[in-house]
């Protein structure tokens, strides 16, 4: 089924359920890259369903790998995320909901209602989105950024994430650089950013 509504004044056309096959496209040149389309492998066991729909927090993170700028490449590094994450941390499936690439593009990771890896203790709740390359001493580009603030408020429209969702950096909730100095600095600029859980 296709949801329709506005965003920033623009018609937005979005699947209301994610699954392998589906593709969301959102206008402006922003869009969702599905699983299929960037070459994802399917997860190693069954998925776990987030016990709290909508979730209530959304966790920023970053990759901490190279930056990417066109699909080709973008594809190509979250395969190599989700080969690292099965493979050697022998983790399901790729940790992050959804990732960000310099391109400006959305690449699907679990989706909307699977439990992540991104966040020990809020895997369950939450919506890990992960920001391709190391934040600690660039920015991301405007393209990124653009694409992850329309994707949080896709989410809301579509009832995937809770409308008073809290916003938090993932060094607020692990021992953890991410999501770098420079990311972190900019989402705590964001509307539903929180100093704690």
């Amino acid at each position: 089924m296709c949801n329709t509504f506005f965003l920033g004044g623009l018609l937005i056309a979005a699947v209301s359920s994610a699954s392998v096959e589906d593709s969301y496209s959102i206008t402006d040149g922003i869009k969702i890259i599905n699983r299929m389309e960037w070459g994802g492998d399917p997860p190693i066991n069954q998925t776990t369903p987030l016990s709290v729909v909508p979730p209530p927090y959304v966790i920023i993170s970053h990759t901490a790998g190279e930056l990417c700028s066109t699909q080709a490449k973008c594809s190509q590094g979250v395969r190599a995320i989700q080969t690292m994450h099965t493979a050697i941390f022998k983790w399901n499936d790729i940790a992050y909901n959804f990732l960000v690439g310099g391109d400006g593009n959305i690449y699907e990771g679990r989706g909307w209602e699977i439990e992540g890896a991104h966040t020990y203790n809020y895997n369950k709740k939450s919506i890990g989105i992960s920001f391709i390359g190391t934040f600690n001493a660039l920015a991301p580009s405007d393209q990124q950024l653009t694409a992850a603030k329309n994707l949080l408020e896709v989410g809301v429209n579509m009832g995937k994430l809770a409308e008073y969702y809290k916003l938090l950096g993932h060094r607020q909730l692990s021992e953890t650089l991410s999501p770098g100095d420079e990311l972190y600095k900019i989402i705590q600029t964001w509307p539903h950013w929180s100093e704690g859980p």
